[in-house]
């Protein structure tokens, strides 16, 4: 969690620059100084909550005074009106505050329920879900991390964590096996990856010492006869264009692993929203 927060805290710095700025406005005319207010996080829809330690972070950057109290740990699954979280305290930070957290928690909480939603439907399977390297700029850790929230695997966090020799790297090299030397020459020590896109780069991948093979955008025809092939002798990942309506199928012909960059670019967030009261009254939380 300690690298989740510390990503966290140039976002966080950011997102309070833009949003607020140099004050909110409206709450600091429109409530007294010295209000205290209390504030539950609600679902909407159903979903997989992440981010609550980062929603935290933003609370209390913006108002240290600010109590704030998950209902619920990340992971987890909720319903509508589920309370997710309870937060007390200044009423000018809280609502200054409340869009900057809604839009981490909503962004991440998406992330992991679409990436649920992919491991349930390969639950049967021996298949396991990796997401990819296509994140937003300066949310890789954070999106990394809801994609575990909602069970998956992380694939390489940076073009350092491995070796994953594609298409472009063998094309200038001249071959396959020229780029996997080539590769793993001044990193011995690093997993190597290398992509095939056919039975017959499959063949030659197979006479190498790599770690897992990688088959690019092959239909399931192709994707059983790498599984026979290969005779379980090599990890095998799927990748390419891989949907919720087609991962079962996919993950159904026998592969280790599928790497799905959807999780992370197209997932769309899951609906929440912050009702507040104020305890002077006669409303309730």
């Amino acid at each position: 969690m300690e690298d989740v927060l510390a990503a966290a805290q140039p976002l966080i710095e950011l997102a309070i620059a833009e949003d607020i700025g140099p004050g909110d406005a409206t709450s600091e005319a429109v409530l007294p100084a010295g209000l205290t207010l209390r504030g539950r996080i609600i679902a909407k829809d159903a979903g997989v909550i992440a981010g609550l330690p980062v929603v935290k972070e933003v609370f209390s950057r913006v108002d240290p005074m600010l109590c704030f109290t998950p209902r619920v740990r990340d992971g987890t699954s909720v319903a509508p009106g589920d309370v997710v979280a309870k937060v007390t305290g200044p009423g000018r930070g809280m609502l200054a505050a409340e869009r900057i957290a809604l839009n981490f928690l909503q962004r991440l909480s998406g992330i992991a329920t679409l990436t649920r939603a992919f491991v349930d439907t390969t639950a049967s399977t021996r298949a396991t879900i990796l997401d990819t390297r296509k994140t937003h700029p300066g949310y890789r850790v954070l999106e990394k991390y809801a994609v575990r929230m909602g069970g998956g695997q992380n694939h390489r966090m940076s073009l350092n964590d491995m070796l994953l020799v594609k298409d472009n790297h063998i094309e200038a090299a001249g071959s396959l096996t020229a780029a996997v030397e080539r590769a793993r020459a001044p990193h011995p020590d690093l997993p190597i990856e290398v992509e095939v896109k056919n039975l017959d780069e499959l063949r030659e991948a197979l006479t190498l010492d790599v770690d897992r093979i990688m088959l690019d955008n092959m239909d399931l025809d192709r994707m059983r006869e790498a599984v026979q092939l290969t005779g379980g002798r090599v990890p095998l990942e799927a990748s390419g264009g891989v949907s919720l309506e087609s991962v079962a199928a996919i993950a159904a012909t026998g592969v280790d692993y599928i790497s799905v960059g959807a999780l992370t670019h197209s997932a769309p967030v899951l609906d929440l929203s912050m009702l507040v009261s104020n305890p002077t009254t006669t409303e309730q939380l």
